[in-house]
């Protein structure tokens, strides 16, 4: 009996040491699942070693019924020294043949986009990450929730 529960444990131990190690993990929902231009979205975590490697992620839930392929999303990372940088960011949300990426079912989807892989930070300290819905149309219907995440890879650059 002993052995057993021994085994257990261990199984227990490698089930929960598995996956992925996030710094960051932030799910922001949007009201009434209208997200409007004033609504921006931010993301802080706190770097502590520039030498790891990261994977960023942007997670969003969409309702089956939003009226376009893709959304426009502008993406600003606010370092530790102030410096912004802005890229804008196109979601791809069907494929080439209208149907919908991700996870879905009659109502809703779920959907994983990469940001960064093998990203790594020059700075340490206080990194934001604020991102803006950026389509012609306000507020944009049918969004649910958007989440960020930062992955710790395990690696190191040097």
């Amino acid at each position: 009996m002993k052995y057993y529960s021994f085994l257990l444990c261990v199984f227990f131990f490698f089930l929960s040491s598995c996956g992925p190690n996030y710094i960051l993990d932030e799910k922001k929902e949007i009201t009434n699942e209208k997200w409007s231009y004033v609504d921006s979205l931010s993301f802080t975590t706190n770097i502590v070693d520039t030498n790891k490697i990261y994977n960023l992620y942007l997670d969003l839930e969409h309702l089956t019924t939003y009226s376009y392929q893709n959304m426009y999303i502008r993406l600003h990372s606010i370092f530790p020294d102030g410096k912004r940088v802005t890229e804008r960011v196109s979601v791809e949300l069907m494929d080439n043949i209208g149907r919908w990426q991700g996870d879905c079912n009659e109502d809703d989807c779920d959907f994983r986009m990469t940001i960064h892989e093998g990203a790594f930070f020059n700075q340490s300290g206080e990194h934001t990450f604020l991102i803006e819905q950026f389509m012609r149309k306000n507020p944009l219907e049918g969004i649910q929730s958007i989440a960020f995440r930062i992955e710790d890879t395990g690696q190191s650059r040097k």
